[in-house]
């Protein structure tokens, strides 16, 4: 399989691109150089491109050494911290290979993985996402919300993964130009490449416990995660017609306070009760106001798509091949 992934691009051309993002890693960076260099020395030809996302100990001091003794080193560096996201568009951005490898600097992502996710790249499939399957983390405070947001993202974006999580992936670089990462929406690219036509399969990679520094998030990332959810949804849904969730809102809101409404006349009619002292009256008058607020909220979501859309020439559809003639 190996020699199928080493013959099938020519040779000379920058083929892969391993992107690393990190924090305070310095502990880890010496031997994760070593074992990517291994995975992939001899097979490929490559760059690995290290984004320090604003690291405080040594670890831009290890970067500066590996890019000194070899020129396939690259390193960005930001000035403070901005996220895992924000460092991974950056590599992403700079990735100059058809391939690119995106994996976590703590040594729990295994190098030695990247044949075989490239192997499954070959096969013809855009996004090959990493699988923990035997994950090496805490059980309350990683595995079991790690679970429950996978089940969840599996199910509102249907783009079925068992490990969504899993920062070591590989992806063709058509597929990350067309991607806009914002938040911690890094975890939806499969999704959104799904969305937009793309092939996406799933590996079960090795995954090692951490033996040096620290994780650098908890359960706190779990509402982010959620909240870019709603984002991601929205915007694969609706980015186009956002008419359709504020109006559908505004139906509903509106058979509310029908609903409501007619108890109110019927207290009157049936029982007597003085109109102008029943809290419903109140309650369907509040709905009515919220059924006007959502279909204009719709109306000026709608107005904000197209100026948006329009402005920067961005289509609302992705071609993946045009047949035609170049008499024409």
């Amino acid at each position: 399989m190996e020699d199928t992934v080493k013959t099938t691009r020519p040779t000379g051309q920058l083929q892969l691109s391993i992107v690393v993002p990190l924090l305070d890693e310095e502990e880890n960076l010496p031997a994760l150089y070593e074992q990517i260099q291994r995975a992939v020395e001899g097979r490929y030809e490559y760059e690995i491109i290290f984004v320090d996302d604003g690291s405080t100990d040594g670890s831009f001091r290890i970067l500066q050494g590996f890019h000194a003794a070899d020129p396939r080193v690259r390193v960005i560096r930001f000035r403070r911290n901005f996220g895992q996201t924000a460092a991974l568009s950056a590599g992403f951005a700079r990735a100059r290979g058809d391939l690119v490898i995106a994996m976590d600097a703590d040594l729990q992502n295994d190098p030695a993985d990247i044949p075989m996710l490239l192997a499954k790249l070959d096969e013809g499939y855009d996004v090959v996402s990493g699988w923990r399957k035997k994950r090496q983390d805490k059980a309350l405070t990683r595995r079991l919300p790690s679970k429950m947001a996978n089940w969840l993202i599996s199910r509102i974006t249907e783009v079925r993964l068992h490990d969504y999580g899993c920062t070591l992936k590989a992806y063709r670089r058509e597929v990350l130009a067309e991607t806009r990462l914002y938040g911690e929406m890094h975890r939806f690219i499969p999704a959104l490449a799904s969305w937009s036509g793309a092939k996406v399969a799933e590996c079960v990679v090795n995954h090692r416990p951490r033996t040096a520094g620290r994780a650098k998030y908890g359960l706190e990332r779990t509402v982010k995660v959620v909240l870019d959810l709603i984002t991601i949804k929205f915007l694969g849904s609706f980015s186009t017609k956002p008419i359709y969730v504020f109006g559908g809102l505004g139906l509903f809101t509106t058979g509310l306070a029908f609903l409501f409404g007619l108890l109110v006349i019927y207290d009157k009619l049936a029982i007597g009760t003085d109109m102008s002292g029943n809290p419903l009256l109140i309650l369907t008058a509040v709905l009515m106001i919220t059924t006007v607020q959502f279909i204009l909220m719709g109306l000026l979501a709608e107005l904000l798509v197209r100026t948006y859309h329009e402005s920067q020439n961005r289509a609302t559809y992705v071609i993946k091949e045009v047949l035609e003639s170049r008499d024409l």
